[in-house]
């Protein structure tokens, strides 16, 4: 990393100053290391902006912070939001989402972003003529609780702070990429069987399941890899 970067950073208080060993020069240990990996992980892989990862890491700095707010810091900053069109289809997928949290007594922060980007979701889902999906959503939300409980299971193995907060970020990032990959191809598994293998309708439909090099609707083409969502560790 540049030394230049590295005095900026210090100068943010994003990363605490080394030790002077000389009217110009300073040394820097194991511990400016680990910072800095965590800034560019939350700057590079976060997408979070400089600011907002100062509060992150104040957050992480300070050990009076329930770990759970520092988590929460974390994935804040990387859960994008999906904006929906207002008017009263979003009124009613924000409802619907209530209802959901309710039903499923889900214990989530007032004002969630993720709450807010499903709202998003449901409502193009309608307008684009795809409420049948939204009919489905126990069945998603059951396969994303499932995940969380993994997603959780590997945030309590990291002990450090900065740990936590770098495995929610590349947990809410990569993670989200992993599994969406993971979900198209067993999409492709599903559909071969049921329309291509031994007993299957041959040529009754696509295989692949959804429309080619599309992934699922509203997801990202086959080879970008999306970002962000629910399910995400520590949220």
């Amino acid at each position: 990393m540049p030394v230049p970067t590295i005095k900026y950073y210090v100068r943010e208080r994003l990363l605490p100053a080394g030790e002077l060993t000389s009217p110009n020069q300073a040394e820097y240990g194991p511990g400016h290391e680990r910072r800095l990996r965590l800034i560019r992980v939350l700057l590079e892989v976060g997408g979070l902006s400089l600011a907002t990862i100062g509060e992150v890491l104040k957050a992480t700095d300070d050990p009076a912070q329930p770990v759970l707010k520092v988590l929460g810091a974390a994935a804040k900053g990387v859960t994008p939001l999906e904006e929906g069109e207002s008017g009263p289809e979003l009124e009613q997928a924000r409802e619907d989402v209530a209802e959901l949290l309710r039903r499923r007594d889900w214990q989530v922060s007032e004002g969630a972003t993720a709450a807010e980007s499903l709202a998003g979701v449901i409502s193009a889902l309608r307008r684009v003529g795809h409420g049948g999906l939204v009919d489905l959503i126990e069945e998603y939300a059951d396969a994303a609780e499932s995940v969380a409980r993994v997603d959780i299971g590997y945030v309590q193995r990291r002990v450090a702070r900065e740990d936590l907060v770098e495995s929610v970020v590349v947990g809410t990032v990569l993670g989200e990429a992993m599994f969406g990959a993971l979900r198209r191809l067993a999409h492709e598994d599903v559909s071969f069987r049921l329309y291509e293998g031994p007993g299957g309708g041959e040529g009754e439909g696509p295989r692949g399941g959804w429309p080619a090099g599309g992934g699922a609707p509203g997801g990202a083409p086959d080879g970008v890899e999306g970002a962000g969502g629910a399910g995400a560790p520590g949220v």
